[in-house]
């Protein structure tokens, strides 16, 4: 994905999320709706986690230092953690806890504004529908052939798996709360009102451990994509004058790879021919993945010992 992928996804759902979240808190207070006080709390929870992306971003792109010499890179997966706990914390925990209130102290929804949370709610689908197209298209060249599932949990950016993730739950959300509304309003009972919260809360609890699960493997470092690895193989082979022993690649950020490889020369007389052949293959693999920056590579004789490298597949998810 490119350097830039996913900003206006980020800044487009910001945007949503902040009026939508407005337009909840005020259908709160003319109702009492619980399942619109979730909501909006839900709303201004997006609306941090879309600050955070957007900081993370900022922060990845400082220049490498005496302290951090790979760069700060990884900067956004610690701030897409952060937004998997903040969901958790602010949006699934506070929902929960609001429908347990609902639930010991039910009410209906009563007075001349019982048609605003219906209005707001439908609005609300609308926009964070539209959010939810805008990040899908923006995905659309990093994504490929694969399905939004796989593509979430293999995507080594992470602002749009958590923007595609937000917006569905966000959507999810919304259809749950016009449920538990529309049976308060229905049946005067303001107990459906506190199972659509409840399963709100629900709702995000599950899609923040999502997000955490993903964030902490982009932590400790993932590979590098299949695709990636064929290249990086390819351009060490070098047509056959070399052969691979061993090799690891992890992402340091999104389009940061570190790569180390022994390789078997073939062919070296002299230690210039060394120098030289390893030059070509670290300038083969920049051009094959120029995500590839930092390249170790470790010469070996044909035929010395080395310990096998890995199936390619136990390297890539």
């Amino acid at each position: 994905m490119a350097a830039g992928g996913g900003k206006k996804a980020v800044v487009a759902a910001l945007g949503a999320n902040l009026g939508i979240a407005l337009l909840k808190f005020l259908a709160y207070l003319l109702t009492g709706a619980s399942a619109m006080l979730a909501e909006s709390v839900h709303s201004v929870a997006d609306s941090g986690n879309q600050v955070l992306l957007l900081v993370g971003r900022k922060t990845s792109r400082r220049l490498p230092d005496e302290r951090h010499p790979f760069g700060h890179g990884s900067s956004r997966y610690v701030y897409g953690f952060v937004v998997s706990i903040v969901l958790f914390s602010l949006g699934g925990l506070f929902a929960l806890y609001e429908a347990y209130e609902k639930w010991r102290h039910p009410h209906a929804i009563e007075g001349q504004w019982w048609w605003v949370p219906l209005a707001v709610l439908a609005g609300s689908i609308i926009l964070e529908g539209r959010s939810f197209l805008v990040a899908v298209s923006e995905s659309k060249a990093a994504r490929g052939n694969q399905s939004l599932v796989r593509f979430i949990s293999t995507a080594k950016a992470p602002e749009l798996p958590v923007i595609m993730l937000e917006d569905s739950a966000a959507v999810v959300g919304l259809l749950l709360a016009l449920f538990g509304v529309g049976m308060t309003l229905l049946t005067g009972n303001g107990v459906w009102d506190a199972v659509g919260t409840g399963c709100i809360g629900v709702l995000l609890v599950l899609v923040a451990a999502v997000l955490a699960v993903e964030m902490t493997s982009l932590l400790l470092g993932e590979s590098a994509g299949k695709p990636q690895l064929r290249a990086i193989r390819a351009a060490l082979e070098g047509e056959g004058r070399n052969r691979v022993l061993e090799l690891k690649t992890m992402h340091l950020g999104p389009e940061d790879i570190l790569v180390t490889a022994k390789i078997a020369v073939r062919g070296c007389d002299t230690a210039a021919d060394l120098v030289d052949r390893i030059k070509a293959a670290r300038r083969r693999i920049r051009e094959a993945v120029p995500a590839a920056s930092h390249i170790c590579i470790e010469p070996d004789l044909e035929g010395e010992g080395s310990r096998a490298e890995p199936a390619e597949g136990s390297q890539a998810r």
